[in-house]
């Protein structure tokens, strides 16, 4: 190989970067938005399964922030898994015995950044047999999307370049993700 070869390679490699930047920047994104609607399943399925083991109320909470002075919020980004209500006591140590009782809590800060939430409520409250208390009027919906990379994409097409998520809790308890893009015949539609 020569020397005018390798440059050659170098030039094609570093325009192939360019060339793939945006759309990394793009998926990276979109993969913020998997991770956080992934985690908000993942802890609601955490407090249903607690609440089923232990026989008792068991609460998955959205808080404003991660610290002692965390408050519900319907758009908070941080959740917590407890039986008690974890207002101002969300940096707590897991504890069976002492209040809010926490099992676990995710702050926002752990992969998915830019993120934003907007749930139907702040708090909800499995009992021992894995169902909602009280029940709701309606199913559940905990919004996922990341206004720093654009708009959501919508149900026919159009919109912007994100693919938003769902994750919803049904009157009965089953949590399950969707894409509110797709239509509600397709399986991973809402």
């Amino acid at each position: 190989m020569t020397l005018v070869e390798i440059a050659v390679g170098l030039v094609i490699v570093g325009l192939l970067l360019i060339l793939g930047l945006p759309g990394f920047g793009q998926w990276l994104q979109k993969s913020k938005i998997r991770t956080a609607a992934e985690s908000v399943q993942n802890g609601l399925q955490l407090a249903k399964a607690e609440a089923v083991r232990r026989n008792a109320l068991v609460r998955f909470s959205l808080t404003d922030t991660a610290t002692a002075a965390c408050v519900l919020s319907t758009t908070g980004a941080n959740w917590v898994v407890s039986q008690d209500d974890p207002t101002g006591a969300c940096d707590a140590a897991a504890s069976d015995t002492v209040a809010p009782r926490l099992i676990q809590m995710r702050p926002s800060t752990e992969g998915s950044t830019n993120v934003a939430l907007a749930a139907g409520q702040s708090s909800i409250v499995f009992n021992g047999m894995g169902r909602l208390t009280p029940v709701p009027g309606a199913t559940i919906t905990i919004g996922v999307s990341n206004p720093t990379g654009g708009a959501c994409a919508v149900l026919g097409g159009g919109g912007g370049p994100m693919r938003c998520l769902n994750v919803t809790v049904s009157t009965a308890g089953q949590v399950r993700m969707c894409d509110p893009a797709l239509a509600s015949t397709d399986p991973r539609g809402c």
